[in-house]
């Protein structure tokens, strides 16, 4: 019988004798089966064998409009008619610039670059050179890009991490120098006590406290109450900058991003993803007196492709059409389907955990009433995930790997029916 799957098949195979590992992202070589997408619209993709998908991935998040919004995608058009890339300034990054400032509380001045990994590069920078110091704070299985001193315990064993108290810094792949993590410190999320502690011990060294404002990348966990609150104190207190990575946040959780949504405003954040609806582009935004040294040429911040017409034309159209968007729709939505989880769950004598916000969630298969921090994810049944989400594409869901759900303004109160019939169906089955 020929596989639902067999052209995609057969293309990454073609690709992987001229594609390493067949993919272009280390990311994308998780999902199995690898497939290859035709066309997208809405909350739907369609496959290269015509197989249709209710789309709860949207690229890793991005797509918070849904696939190729018509608004997006004519004003992208028009823009780079008259020109893509000009090796210098145009009138619409100004606007541009106008416009998340005019949203997003810290930012009082902002650059644009292209990715979210080069946006923490910045933020580190401008962090270190604001206060002399050397060493930053993160927290285990926070992911904030894949440059070597940013990828340190995003995904570390037990073994590996050592002791909940202070952690080893556990580099994450193969290649970094040695001395990547030489100036990270790393400690648990979500734990005021800890922070305080190591903050108290290690604050003269510190330049930054980077984090996660809500912890997507590993289950998807809120701040505890206080947590976001404390952080800030502390680093005011003694003079480190607070940096929330907002590449996932931003935009999604609130137009305000989880600043705006908590009322916790960092020094500096950097956003990507949701601002411009799957074009690449990212921002670092913040105090003024933080970027300074960037706008005087002390700090150095570079990039060829910055700002080009493509990417600023679809930030502005895409964040001019979320100031009009019931971000409360898409919360209830997203809450709704939670909430539906749940109830299988409990029909079925599931063990199984739903947490995070509607507009991104989590679905574990855990003993545990919720997780508070990365070492909590640990005890996940990932193979149980596994299944899963490969019974849901087999019903025309297509889920990410890890657990994560994003919902989007094209989702519909059908969409998430079909996505709790198909979790019936699944789950009835034993």
């Amino acid at each position: 019988m020929k596989s639902r799957y067999q052209r995609s098949a057969e293309l990454f195979q073609r690709a992987q004798t001229s594609l390493a590992g067949g993919v272009s992202s280390n990311v994308r070589a998780l999902a199995q089966p690898p497939l290859y997408f035709r066309r997208a619209s809405g909350a739907c993709l369609v496959d290269v064998d015509e197989n249709v998908y209710l789309d709860f991935t949207l690229s890793q998040g991005p797509l918070f409009l849904g696939h190729s919004p018509p608004a997006v995608l004519d004003f992208v058009n028009q823009a780079m008619r008259d020109g893509q890339l000009y090796g210098a300034q145009h009138e619409l990054e100004v606007k541009l610039a106008e416009q998340i400032q005019s949203i997003v509380p810290c930012a009082e001045l902002l650059r644009f670059c292209n990715s979210g990994s080069e946006a923490v590069h910045a933020a580190i920078r401008a962090a270190r050179a604001h206060t002399g110091r050397d060493k930053i704070l993160k927290f285990e299985g926070h992911y904030h890009g894949w440059y070597d001193e940013a990828l340190v315990s995003a995904g570390p064993s037990l073994v590996q991490a050592g002791p909940r108290e202070a952690p080893c810094p556990v580099l994450g792949s193969d290649g970094q120098l040695g001395s990547s993590g030489a100036n990270v410190i790393v400690r648990p999320w979500n734990d005021v006590g800890l922070l305080r502690q190591t903050i108290a011990r290690h604050g003269s060294e510190l330049a930054a406290v980077i984090m996660e404002p809500v912890m997507c990348n590993n289950a998807c966990i809120p701040p505890q109450p206080g947590y976001l609150e404390a952080a800030r104190d502390l680093c005011t207190e003694r003079g480190i900058v607070l940096i929330f990575d907002e590449v996932i946040t931003g935009f999604r959780l609130d137009l305000a991003g989880a600043q705006g949504f908590f009322g916790v405003l960092p020094d500096l954040a950097t956003f990507g993803k949701a601002m411009a609806n799957g074009f690449p582009v990212a921002c670092l935004a913040g105090r003024d007196y933080l970027l300074q040294p960037i706008a005087d040429l002390q700090v150095n911040h570079s990039g060829t492709y910055n700002s080009n017409v493509m990417v600023t034309a679809a930030a502005f159209a895409t964040i001019k059409e979320l100031q009009r968007l019931d971000y409360q729709r898409v919360h209830r939505l997203g809450e709704k389907l939670m909430s539906g989880l749940k109830a299988l769950a409990a029909r079925y004598g599931l063990s199984v955990l739903a947490q995070g916000f509607g507009p991104a969630f989590h679905l574990a298969f855990t003993e545990r009433d919720s997780i508070v921090d990365y070492r909590d994810s640990l005890e996940i049944n990932s193979q149980r995930n596994s299944e899963f989400v490969g019974a849901m594409l087999d019903r025309g869901i297509r889920l990410l790997s890890r657990g994560l759900w994003y919902l989007s303004a094209a989702h519909t109160e059908a969409d998430i029916q079909r996505a709790l019939d198909a979790v019936e169906d699944i789950w009835s089955a034993g």
